[in-house]
Parts: C-alpha cells; structure tokens; sequence
C-alpha cells in the first residue's frame, strides 16, 4: 500500500476521513427543559446495530420500545455513510434526526467493497463508502475526540479490504445531575484476545488522562473467546473446544467470557477501578449462531476453510442448532446502579418484515 502512487496521492483525503469526527446537535431538549425532564439517574444503551441495514426498524425500537426509548445516551457501533448495503444512508445523522439527539460519529473505515458475505451481492454502489461509530446523547456533548486502536490484522487481507483502523469515541456528557465521560468502544474481532485487551488498555490509559469524572464504558467488544487473527489459529481455537466439550463451552464459556478466555481483559478494567459484574446481565447472549443462517454461514465462510463447516454444525448441532456469545459490554467507574435498576439484555427485536 506505501508504495502505491495511487495511494499517496488520496492519503491525505483518506487520512482527513479517518482522523475526523462529525458533531451536530438535533436534540430536542432545552436548557430551560434540562432540570425538569432529567430525572434523578441517567440511562444508557449500547448496541452494535450491524451497519445500520434495518435502519427501519432500529429506528422504531429506539423510538418506541419500552426498554429502549427515552435513554440518555446510546453508544452504538457498526454505523455506515454511503454504502449499499445500507440505502447508501448517513445512518448515523439519520438516527440523530428522527430521534432529536446529539451525535458525535467517527469513521473508522473506507470500505473498498460492499461488504463481507451476502453483502457483497446487494444491489448498487456505494456512494461514500464509509463505516464508523457513533455516540447520542439527549445532552450536550463537549470535549469530543477519538483514539486510535491497532489493527489486530492487516485489513487489506482477505475478501473485505478496507483502509482504516477502530477508534475509541470520547465525549463528556453534561448532564444535569453532573458531567461525567462516555466512550463508544468496538474492539476487534479479527484479533488475539490479548490483542483486544491491548486495546483496552489504550482506552483506559487515555481515559486516566482526562478530568476525573464519573466515566461508562460500553460497546461491542468482540469477546468471542477465540484468537481470530487468522483461520489457521481460528481452527485450533475451534478444536480446542471441541475437546473441552460443545455443551460445556455453550453454556459456561461463550456466554461468559470473563470467566476464563476473556478473563485478562476483565482484571484489566478491575484493576483501574473499573466495575462491570453489576453493570450487565452476565450469561446472557448477545450474538446468536443459528446453522441454519444462510446468511451468518454466508459470511463466516469469508475467512473460514469450506471443510470446517461440517465439524462446525456437529458441534453446533450438539447444543441444539443454537448457540449464543457475550459481547456486548458496560463498564463504568464512580458511577452505580440506580435504586431499584437492574442491567438488561434486551433480545428478539424484529421489523416489521420479520428481520
């Protein structure tokens, strides 16, 4: 890539991209409104929304889902800008619109495709080609910024080529019980689990840096349990639990990777003071695997060998067809539960079309 002449003529239009944070304000509450309509705790959602492509029906549940609307501060990850696969929409300025938020989004990536999977097969181009994360909050959000993550791999290699790496998204939210900071994470998927704590740390570090406020941390952090940096050690990986036992790995480590695969990353929040047991429901799945998902076998065949997929069904197959990871996660320092509050999951959000 460095010695492409085409490249380092758009770096600099590239690195513009990939260094920058869109921030507008559309939230529908004044100053006058903020003492009156701010309650006495604050509520967060943290959700991967996958691109964006139900934009529909994110949109509706946001909106009128009992457990999801009227929050004071999402942090979503996996938001497109222009590309096919979602309408070519600018999901993240969309969502602020119609839901009269703040937002702040940070592009992560330039798509040099459609996509991974089924993706690729969608129908048009892309139009600007861009994929990030973002941050809404009813409340002004001051003291934006973004750091930059490593690239677990290098993201040129296999079917989906991108330029760009993940970033962490930091804003301090001025609430009217108080400011205190909130960060988007993704962390990597196609990486070591040590890797993933790396990053982690990256964002603890930062955060050490900063006003010592009250912080919540939230995000997709790919805690698959695997070490995903190529297929090869994926496979092992996969093997490996195999003999553990298909049941045993099912039900007492995908959905709890802080127990023993993740377990590092976890101690490493503990050990800057940072809680996260009181803060999710632990044990409960966030990304589900179904051997009957074309589309899910569709794109896990991107970096995955063809003659795994049988050993990958029997497994499968041996807990019901189904199974079920964490990774989705809260974690916040100098903050509590509010009386009464429980965490919760919520699952089987649906459109109208079923999806």
């Amino acid at each position: 890539m460095e010695a492409s002449k085409l490249f380092s003529q758009i770096r600099p239009e590239v690195d513009r991209i990939l260094t920058s944070v869109v921030q507008e304000n559309f939230s529908a509450v004044s100053a006058s409104e903020a003492q009156v309509t701010a309650g006495d705790s604050i509520s967060a959602i943290a959700w991967n929304i996958e691109r964006g492509c139900v934009f529909d029906g994110i949109v509706d549940a946001l909106s009128n889902h009992v457990e999801l609307r009227g929050k004071d501060l999402f942090l979503l990850s996996e938001l497109d800008h222009g590309m096919a696969r979602s309408g070519n929409r600018y999901v993240a300025r969309e969502i602020a619109e119609k839901l009269e938020l703040n937002y702040a989004f940070a592009p992560v990536y330039i798509a040099l495709q459609k996509g991974s999977g089924v993706e690729a097969a969608v129908a048009g181009d892309n139009a600007e080609s861009i994929h990030g994360l973002a941050m809404f909050s009813r409340w002004p959000m001051i003291n934006v910024h973004t750091v930059a993550l490593p690239n677990g791999k290098d993201k040129m290699w296999g079917k989906e080529k991108r330029l760009g790496f993940l970033r962490a998204l930091f804003a301090e939210i001025r609430h009217p019980l108080g400011n205190f900071h909130a960060v988007t994470v993704h962390l990597d998927a196609h990486c070591s689990r040590a890797h993933r704590r790396r990053q982690m740390r990256i964002i603890l570090d930062h955060l050490e840096k900063l006003a010592p406020l009250p912080a919540i941390i939230g995000g997709d952090w790919n805690t698959t349990t695997f070490n995903s940096q190529n297929s090869t050690r994926a496979i092992m990986g996969y093997w490996r639990r195999v003999f553990m036992g298909p049941g045993n790995v099912a039900k007492n480590h995908l959905p709890h990777p802080e127990r023993y695969f993740e377990r590092p990353l976890f101690r490493e929040l503990e050990n800057r003071g940072f809680e996260f047991r009181r803060f999710n429901e632990l044990g409960v799945g966030t990304l589900h695997y179904d051997v009957g998902s074309i589309e899910k076998n569709t794109n896990l065949r991107d970096w995955v060998p063809e003659w795994c997929f049988p050993f990958i069904f029997w497994a499968a197959n041996r807990v019901g067809g189904k199974v079920s990871g964490r990774l989705d996660w809260f974690a916040g320092k100098g903050i509590d539960l509010a009386e009464g509050a429980k965490p919760k999951t919520i699952g089987g959000l649906m459109d109208a079309l079923g999806t």
